[in-house]
């Protein structure tokens, strides 16, 4: 697979759907639609604060869905088309079930993924992670934290996502053969209740699991207040997707193995930037495959200080 990489930081805004300026009406429209609430998506957001300074003749929107349905996302992708909406970049919920509609919204505007590719729609190009490389890293943090073996079971937001099913592929193709296993993967529709509940049932359902992993980035927090709640911080091992506050700080104390961290806000930056070169008739920046792979990173206790203070220094800008 041919692959182009992007480097980038993150920082977090809010671009918020219909504050344009003055003249927005004369600009064209380029939007980024998530798959459903989460601070994760702040940093994205940001990439897109940088990207409307560089693209005046555009009007950059942010949108969440109200909850994280395929029906919903739809319902605000076809708003958005209906509007005159050039290009969107989205996150699809449901790839596989979504193709149809994604096909549509391909006809009508330039269409991008990131975060969750889908593959077999008409989507000119995809800007995110290899999913599959970052499960990979953090099967490898699990074989590193349980060299005798255990039981470890997974939680993430939506099972049925790319993003999720690769990452879980990935874990397993690393730890296949050895005394790891990943027993079980729970899933809880970006519910936050249900997310740390579902933690909660597994302490109670296994006394004997070993080690637990957050596949999404608020999945590792609820994790770790679980543990916490029940005083079992440091004898479960727990390994975390992304750069959440409480992931990082629990990283830094040592309750945390490591986590896998992502750069959304390059996709939403590099993303933006493409489908406005794009619309203008540069097409050089998409490669042949489409798949344009921004690197992850493995942030655990020898390098979590330096890539804390990263952030926090571009949070100040």
């Amino acid at each position: 697979m041919q692959r182009l990489l992007v480097a980038g930081v993150s920082v977090v805004f809010a671009v918020a759907l219909g504050l344009g300026s003055a003249n927005a009406a004369d600009k064209k429209v380029l939007a980024f639609v998530v798959n459903g609430a989460s601070d994760f998506w702040k940093i994205a957001e940001a990439g897109v604060k940088k990207a409307q300074g560089e693209l005046p003749n555009y009007e950059l929107q942010f949108k969440y869905p109200e909850q994280a349905a395929a029906a919903v996302q739809q319902r605000v992708m076809d708003d958005l088309v209906a509007a005159g909406a050039a290009g969107i970049m989205v996150s699809a919920v449901d790839p596989k079930n979504q193709t149809e509609h994604l096909n549509k919204i391909a006809s009508q505007a330039l269409l991008f993924t990131t975060d969750s590719d889908a593959p077999a729609s008409k989507r000119v190009g995809y800007i995110g992670s290899s999913n599959t490389d970052l499960g990979k890293d953090a099967g490898k943090m699990m074989l590193k934290a349980l060299p005798n073996g255990g039981k470890c079971v997974g939680f993430v937001g939506l099972p049925g996502a790319d993003n999720a099913r690769e990452r879980i592929e990935g874990v397993k193709e690393t730890i296949k053969g050895s005394k790891v296993e990943l027993v079980d993967v729970r899933g809880d529709e970006i519910d936050q209740t249900r997310a740390k509940r579902n933690v909660e049932d597994i302490l109670a359902a296994m006394p004997d699991v070993s080690c637990l992993v957050g596949f999404y980035s608020y999945n590792t927090p609820r994790i770790y207040e679980v543990l916490k709640e029940a005083g079992k911080l440091g004898k479960i091992q727990i390994i975390g997707f992304d750069e959440d506050p409480i992931t990082l700080g629990g990283v830094k104390e040592g309750s945390i193995v490591g986590t896998v961290v992502q750069q959304p806000f390059e996709w939403g930056y590099q993303g933006m930037k493409l489908m406005a070169s794009y619309i203008g008739g540069d097409k050089s920046g998409i490669p042949a495959n489409g798949i344009i792979i921004v690197p992850g990173k493995v942030i655990d206790k020898s390098n979590v200080d330096d890539f804390m203070a990263s952030m926090k220094a571009m949070l100040k800008k």
